[in-house]
């Protein structure tokens, strides 16, 4: 890659990554997604941003800060003058970290003297007042989002959550400064750094609140946040003329047979397959046969290999939630869980060696053992099937030119399946 990056973002787990990358892509800057720190030889094709997908927001937090300290050098390497940490909007984090030792660790390998953070996203309710993260109308630790399993946020006061977690000191930016603009919250930074504070959280209650921090973020070469300071920045770097020449389609045909799989057990897959059923071949797998063995998906791959060159097919492991309850007891969590998502990833290298260059996946989980035992290093982002849902162009994939959609359970309306294959051509 010859151009270098306008921006570079780690993202802290895979399904934050792919929102940050939905919406920068959405903003007007051409972006790949990777699924962790790629190799130093993966052919990037030109693009402004670069999203690498880490899964550090609950492990041990020093390896949180080698990985992705690792992320960082790989985008200054590429020319990414300024990194996003992108966190959860709920800024999950316990007093320990992730985010504030990560952000220690950037801010130092960075230079900065003070760096700007905020998860706000008010088109998707979190906001930022006085310090104060809200969910809606109502501060973060009188919300359902409270009680995290791995991540409890009891405190909705991130000055204090941040400071309990980070060596630096950290500061507010108010509403009433960031109001007055760019220049404002510049002259209060620069206060807030004399006095030797090295973190700012900053309100953010309206969109265009976003956009003049996106634009002062930009001074520095790290800044901490959600996908809201995500667009916030998209849109200082499109306003400054910062972006590259669209000349890239990351939705240009691809050909081949089509298929879709479907791991998600969620009431909306549910009826997302029941709709399928309609207009293409579907096989449902049986969970006792999956759970004993690979026979299971052998079969499933001789019913496909007989039926894609009529056109797409559906092969579905999805159960209702009293069979999977029973699957569950009889065998372990785990071991169904485990089993059932190594079979569809079995499955899905088994279609991909049949010529399939155009998957559509439901299912989180379904959809990280599919693309880790397909290899495929990184994505580009095309258009949205549906909220949150893009198509996606498989980038250093040895299996060459793949369109991808992946999807978690609950998304997508309920023709999901063929609108993702109208798009996909």
């Amino acid at each position: 890659m010859s151009a270098k990056l306008s921006l570079g973002c780690i993202a802290d787990d895979y399904t934050g990554a792919s929102d940050l990358a939905n919406t920068l892509t959405r903003a007007g800057l051409r972006t790949v997604q990777t699924i962790g720190v790629p190799a130093d030889d993966l052919a990037l094709p030109e693009v402004d941003a670069v999203v690498v997908s880490l899964k550090s927001r609950s492990i041990e937090a020093g390896l949180a800060v080698t990985r992705s300290r690792d992320a960082d050098k790989w985008l200054r390497g590429r020319g990414a003058r300024h990194v996003l940490f992108k966190i959860c909007s709920t800024f999950d984090s316990t007093d320990k970290g992730n985010i504030g030792p990560v952000m220690d660790a950037l801010r130092a390998d960075s230079g900065d003297s003070i760096v700007l953070v905020t998860p706000a996203f008010p088109e998707n309710g979190r906001t930022v007042y006085q310090g104060n993260l809200f969910v809606g109308s109502v501060p973060l630790n009188e919300s359902p989002l409270k009680d995290h399993p791995l991540n409890p946020m009891h405190d909705s006061n991130l000055v204090r959550v941040l400071a309990r977690q980070s060596k630096t000191k950290v500061g507010l930016v108010d509403l009433a400064t960031l109001s007055r603009g760019a220049d404002a919250v510049r002259a209060r930074l620069k206060d807030l750094a004399a006095k030797g504070i090295g973190a700012a959280v900053v309100d953010a209650v309206f969109d265009r609140d976003l956009e003049t921090i996106g634009q002062v973020a930009l001074d520095h070469r790290v800044s901490v946040g959600a996908s809201g300071i995500g667009l916030g920045l998209a849109r200082a770097l499109v306003a400054a003329g910062s972006t590259k020449p669209d000349t890239l389609d990351a939705m240009a045909a691809v050909g081949g047979p089509a298929a879709c799989l479907a791991g998600s057990c969620s009431q909306a897959t549910l009826q997302q397959i029941a709709n399928a059923e309609k207009v293409m071949p579907v096989l449902h797998l049986d969970p006792e046969r999956v759970v004993a063995g690979k026979d299971e998906a052998q079969r499933a791959l001789a019913w496909a290999r007989d039926r894609i060159g009529d056109g797409p097919i559906l092969i579905a492991s999805s159960s209702t939630p009293d069979e999977v309850a029973a699957l569950q007891s009889r065998h372990g969590r785990d071991a169904a869980g485990h089993a059932i998502e190594q079979s569809m990833a079995d499955i899905a290298e088994g279609l991909v060696r049949a010529g399939v260059r155009r998957l559509v996946v439901a299912g989180g989980e379904t959809s990280g053992a599919v693309v880790d035992r397909l290899g495929i290093p990184g994505f580009l982002v095309g258009a949205e099937i549906a909220a949150g849902v893009p198509v996606l162009r498989a980038v250093g994939a040895k299996d060459g030119e793949m369109l991808l959609a992946l999807k978690s359970g609950n998304f997508g309306g309920p023709e999901f399946f063929s609108d993702a294959l109208a798009l996909m051509r």
